[in-house]
């Protein structure tokens, strides 16, 4: 049986998810907003819709209006990359209503593990350590939230349940900034998500962030594909990411992946997910797992040499693919720098002309982008214009490997971030692997500042 795919999404993960649909030899559907009508992807796609006006509400975002587009074009399955309608469980069940194969997770599981305080439950579960804290319904009494507190210990972290990409999180270092946090915690998450259900965890100083890869079968298999590191971080968004993550205890890593599986196989996960942790002094906290595909995937592809965007569209449209942990080999590093086009120092976003611009190349350098001379960059959308990855034998020289490709690339006409990962990359506290979440931020760029 012949499936026709349309990618619900744009940039690079829409121009990544059609290059697999060719090698898998599927037709493909493109849509885009007026704003998007020059996206490289587009003309290579077999169909293509416009599904709205610029704003991502009226387009990315406008479920009736991408479900048109499927039915019109006669798709059968439906991606959605990652960002936008990726990780809404209301969409993904609108889409098996309709007839359309969501790829990724059933609704259900995206709705359990979207939802921090069930996800929290199930990970305790699975045997995923987690940060202790306080998941139950928050009294409105000021005196039991005092209680509360206290035997949580300050500082602590306030988070809103459907939050996500550092938004719904406010840390309190007294019981004064845990009150207030609450109130405006609860009113900001209402605003944003719709919910202001809110739940509370001890705040873990100073931690890096490590990630497991994870892919299921949607029957009860699963298999790890290792760890990432994506502790480079501005504003709760990552930077720089690599895998695997270095320096970790052995014995609490091979813990950790076992569970992560016994998790995805317990709610029968399908395709490829991230679960997210903490990591301080040899101990690893849950965060949330993430239902979809990460912009980081590629480094995990380069040290395993498991194409998960492939294997996502195969395992959702029931064509042949064997999961084995057995068969997964991890070899070397692999290093991702995250271009985005903004000021690369007040992170201020840059959208406009690209006049001209150069990708890098040679031996081990992957350049995942959409980008090209000539292409408009709109103000509508997140900044990310591309991701170069370097792959080597070991950390040091997929370093040295970064430093050569991003010499030779070059976006002229826009402020990217570019500068910032020549900085990084003759870092000494990053070269040493001494950085953690709040280093970019903090001592790196009080330290540039001052110079």
């Amino acid at each position: 049986m012949s499936h026709k795919v349309l990618i619900a999404n744009r940039g690079e993960i829409a121009l990544r998810a059609l290059r697999a649909c060719k090698e898998l030899d599927l037709k493909t559907v493109a849509v885009h907003s007026d704003a998007d009508i020059d996206l490289k992807h587009l003309r290579f796609a077999d169909e293509t819709v416009c599904i709205g006006p610029a704003s991502p509400l009226e387009s990315y975002l406008n479920v009736p209006s991408i479900l048109s587009a499927a039915e019109v074009t006669g798709a059968d399955a439906i991606y959605p990359g990652y960002g936008f309608l990726a990780e809404d469980h209301e969409f993904a069940e609108k889409c098996e209503v309709s007839g359309f194969k969501f790829i990724g997770p059933t609704a259900s599981v995206i709705k359990k593990m979207g939802d921090k305080i069930t996800a929290k439950t199930i990970a305790e579960k699975a045997g995923i350590p987690t940060v202790p804290g306080y998941k139950d319904v928050l009294p409105d009494d000021e005196s039991k939230l005092s209680k509360i507190a206290e035997k949580i210990g300050f500082p602590i972290m306030i988070k809103a349940s459907a939050g996500g990409g550092g938004r719904g999180m406010r840390v309190a270092r007294n019981i004064k900034e845990f009150l207030d946090g609450i109130n405006i915690t609860k009113q900001e998450a209402k605003n944003a998500f719709g919910n202001d259900t809110l739940y509370l965890e001890k705040y873990i100083e100073n931690p890096r962030h490590i990630e497991v890869q994870v892919f299921g079968d949607g029957k009860g298999g699963a298999i790890h594909l290792g760890t990432r590191d994506c502790s480079l971080q501005r504003r709760h968004q990552k930077i720089i990411e690599e895998a695997p993550a270095i320096d970790l205890d052995e014995s609490s890593l091979n813990s950790v992946l076992e569970a992560c599986v016994n998790l995805c196989k317990s709610i029968k996960y399908e395709g490829a997910g991230t679960i997210e942790f903490l990591y301080k002094d040899g101990s690893f906290f849950f965060i949330e797992m993430n239902t979809r595909i990460q912009v980081e995937h590629p480094v995990t592809e380069m040290i395993t040499m498991f194409d998960l965007v492939k294997a996502q569209l195969k395992v959702a449209l029931g064509l042949d693919i064997t999961l084995k942990q057995e068969n997964i080999t991890f070899k070397g590093h692999a290093m991702e720098c995250r271009i985005n086009a903004e000021d690369p120092f007040t992170f201020i976003p840059s959208p406009g002309l690209i006049t001209k611009m150069h990708p890098p190349g040679g031996f081990g350098v992957r350049f995942d982008s959409h980008i090209y001379s000539g292409y408009r960059v709109p103000p509508y959308y997140d900044s990310l214009l591309a991701k170069i990855i370097t792959a080597t034998n070991k950390r040091s020289s997929c370093i040295k490997r970064m430093k050569n490709a991003l010499d030779e690339f070059f976006v002229e006409g826009i402020k990217t971030n570019h500068p910032l990962h020549l900085l990084l990359m003759e870092d000494k506290t990053f070269c040493d692997n001494r950085h953690d979440i709040n280093y970019l931020e903090g001592t790196f760029m009080k330290q540039f500042n001052n110079d």
